[in-house]
């Protein structure tokens, strides 16, 4: 997947899914979450890291195109990239693929501002944003 990351996987669990087995719509932006969380974690710099040094990334905007139903038991393989990076805010896409099939069951995004502790915008060049945008650099150079 171009530019993309495998960050994690998941399982469906029971409590995700209703009646017929199927996964409930709303956990995927609970398992992007996950992703994006892990993805950070993964390159040094878990949000408990931003958060330290001042920096909070409350989603703003997001969405999600539903392919094909998960259902319980599924290996759901958790893959993201960030996509557009600016001092005041950052999105990050993210697909959602089932392990046994490589199917591709869902694609989004999320677009975060990027705040102070008092949920003020943060505007100007800043430590977040030469992080971030030094991860971007290493995701296109594994192409």
């Amino acid at each position: 997947m171009h530019n993309f990351r495998l960050v994690t996987t998941i399982r469906v669990r029971y409590a995700e899914t209703d009646q017929m087995g199927v996964a409930n719509n709303a956990n995927y932006l609970t398992w992007f979450e996950v992703c994006r969380t892990e993805l950070c974690r993964n390159c040094g710099m878990p949000p408990a890291v931003w958060e330290k040094e001042g920096f909070f990334l409350p989603v703003a905007e997001c969405g999600c195109r539903y392919r094909h139903p998960a259902v319980y038991d599924d290996l759901v393989q958790l893959w993201c990239m960030p996509e557009k990076i600016m001092p005041c805010s950052v999105t990050f896409r993210y697909r959602a693929v089932r392990e046994s099939d490589g199917c591709l069951l869902a694609e989004g995004w999320t677009k975060h501002a990027v705040t102070d502790a008092r949920g003020k915008l943060v505007r100007k060049d800043n430590a977040f944003y030469r992080w971030m945008l030094d991860e971007e650099k290493k995701f296109q150079s594994e192409e």
